[in-house]
């Protein structure tokens, strides 16, 4: 599968399922560039509480071939 389409899954899940909004997205992306994981952004900026930070990276355990900046 094209890292693309993978990332366009990943943000979709984190819209759908975890309830990310399109700005804050877009917020945390901007800023991930070789600063951490977006994950890891996500919950340092308060996004994401940690059980959804468990979710998130429950998701991406069963992504094996995606790679999240």
């Amino acid at each position: 599968m094209e890292l693309n389409t993978m990332f366009m899954e990943f943000k979709q899940f984190l819209h759908d399922e975890i309830k990310i909004s399109t700005d804050e997205l877009a917020t945390v992306i901007q800023r991930s560039r070789g600063v951490a994981p977006i994950p890891m952004l996500l919950w340092q900026y308060g996004l994401v509480s940690l059980e959804q930070l468990n979710r998130i990276f429950d998701w991406l355990d069963n992504q094996p071939q995606l790679y999240i900046p």
